[in-house]
């Protein structure tokens, strides 16, 4: 694949808050450890190996033995987790909720980057050893996130009644899915592979937690990605004191409300991904996953009829941790508690949150990750590639939200000028004359003046709307091309990874695609990637 770059902040799809975190921010270094440059994970390694415990290494080792029974485990992947008992091995994680058949491309981007780092770590720091991991966000229970996949531009959905965590949900019914996505895909050799991937994934599984580590270990056993399921009664025992902390203090809730005031105070245009609870804990017992709530010194499990005092409440942890489901403010710490883990891995929305959370870890004296934002890509064939350029049009304008790309392409191939940019600053020119006439005159003008100064602009305005819309009828034809090209790199003016299911681009490639997107896509890089093949 051929590779180019755009900066993230030229794509407009990206936040203020992430833009600024990548430019380095100063206002923003409170609330990061380290940024994510090779050398700086020397310290990183320092810090993380004096503050995880060795007797974590050992649960871990037995913990992720007994999640891959009865899976086929590649070579390279039981070598990965052997190296989990040393103590100079450490980890790089990525994780992504159980969409039904990976859901959207960029749960391969996530992986990959994760791979690739482990290797570049590896090389920088060959003492050590590096185990990239995918955590399955098992114990989810927001069904109708994950329950479809879109595939050429038609949602593909599992529909059922679904309640408590997805990781649990029984694959009946998936049948009906996967006669529907085969009768989508044609009878080439690939999709007969894809076929054979959802049937022997969602047919021969009982639930979706073990459907979900088929796929990823199918796609990426190969390059030792270990796979890891958080819900695990061996590994929830190392979170008791934490959630003892939550639930019992508040103390998350006071530390990371400190934070998300003082980003706000930092722009008015970061925008707060997620807010704490006072206890950022469920209950999770026969198909439910319900928050928990203090009433009165009660501790109550929300929309059912079982309730704890203090003490029960401690007892049931104590004996029960499995049944204690963190919420996305802790789950992060649950992950770095049990991992030797030195960065996480994730998209935009993702980074804002774990942004919110460092002044939490300090208090919890657990070390804080770094954060690598995954890498993010468009994918064009030589053909898109092709008609991009017969319209004389740049990748980077693509990425224009419509109605802007529309008006800047016309802007640029109308033979008449349809910017009134020059008239408009001619017009505050006189005004400014006007302006100091009526202070020198009588300045209750001024108000009068103003009006007709913005009266006289709307006037432009509607006139250059005008022009530029008749420009767009007489150039109909470009206009329909351009939109087109756009749609069809940009599915529902989305960024591709996020609609695109993988298997569209696993159709042409086949097993081809994975290590492809392995060469292109260098997780270090900090800019948006344009893959070209």
């Amino acid at each position: 694949m051929e590779v180019d770059c755009i900066p993230f902040k030229e794509t407009g799809y990206f936040s203020k808050l992430i833009c600024d975190y990548l430019d380095h921010s100063k206002s923003l270094q409170p609330f990061f450890n380290r940024f994510p440059r090779l050398e700086n994970f020397e310290d990183q390694l320092k810090e993380k190996k004096a503050n995880y415990p060795a007797l974590h290494r050992s649960i871990l080792f037995k913990a992720i033995n007994n999640q891959y029974k009865g899976f086929s485990v590649s070579e390279a992947t039981a070598d990965q987790i052997s190296l989990l008992q040393g103590e100079n091995t450490f980890t790089i994680v990525t994780g992504h909720q159980l969409n039904l058949f990976t859901g959207p491309l960029y749960f391969l981007y996530k992986i990959i980057s994760t791979i690739n780092l482990t290797r570049q770590l590896k090389e920088q720091y060959p003492q050590y050893d590096f185990v990239p991991i995918y955590w399955m966000a098992t114990e989810d229970h927001d069904f109708d996130e994950i329950n479809y996949f879109n595939f050429k531009g038609q949602k593909v959905q599992w529909n059922q009644e679904a309640s408590g965590a997805v990781g649990n949900l029984k694959t009946e019914g998936l049948d009906s899915v996967f006669n529907t996505f085969s009768s989508k895909l044609g009878n080439s050799a690939n999709a007969d592979k894809l076929k054979a991937l959802f049937k022997n994934a969602y047919l021969e599984h009982d639930n979706l937690s073990d459907a979900t580590r088929f796929i990823a270990n199918e796609l990426f056993g190969e390059y030792g990605l270990v796979i890891v399921d958080g819900a695990s009664a061996a590994l929830k025992k190392l979170l008791i004191p934490f959630a003892k902390q939550d639930i019992l203090e508040n103390l998350p809730f006071k530390k990371v409300s400190e934070s998300i005031e003082a980003l706000a105070e930092l722009s008015p245009d970061y925008t707060i991904q997620v807010n704490p609870r006072e206890i950022n804990y469920f209950y999770l017992l026969d198909g439910i996953r319900e928050r928990i709530v203090e009433r009165d010194g009660t501790f109550q499990v929300n929309n059912t009829e079982i309730s704890f005092s203090k003490e029960n409440l401690v007892a049931e942890l104590e004996k029960h941790p499995e049944r204690f489901s963190p919420n996305v403010i802790a789950r992060p710490l649950y992950q770095e508690v049990i991992l030797p883990n030195l960065c996480y891995i994730g998209g935009g929305g993702e980074l804002a949150y774990w942004l919110e959370l460092k002044s939490y870890f300090e208090a919890m004296d657990v070390t804080f990750p770094m954060l690598l934002l995954r890498n993010s890509a468009l994918v064009m064939t030589e053909k898109q590639v092709k008609k991009v350029e017969n319209l004389n049009l740049k990748v980077s304008d693509l990425f224009l939200k419509q109605n802007s790309f529309i008006n800047k392409r016309i802007r640029e191939i109308s033979n008449i000028d349809v910017d009134f940019s020059p008239q408009k600053k001619l017009l505050e020119e006189q005004f400014q004359e006007l302006y100091k006439l009526a202070e020198e005159t009588d300045k209750t003008f001024l108000g009068a003046v103003k009006a007709q100064e913005v009266k006289q602009k709307k006037g432009l305005d509607a006139l250059e709307k005008r022009l530029l819309q008749a420009q767009k009828r007489k150039l109909k034809d470009q206009v329909i091309r351009m939109t087109d090209m756009q749609n069809e790199l940009f599915p529902n003016l989305s960024l591709q990874e996020r609609q695109l299911n993988f298997s569209e681009l696993y159709l042409e490639q086949g097993t081809g695609l994975v290590p492809a997107l392995m060469e292109a896509l260098d997780p270090l890089c900090n800019t948006f990637l344009v893959l070209k093949y």
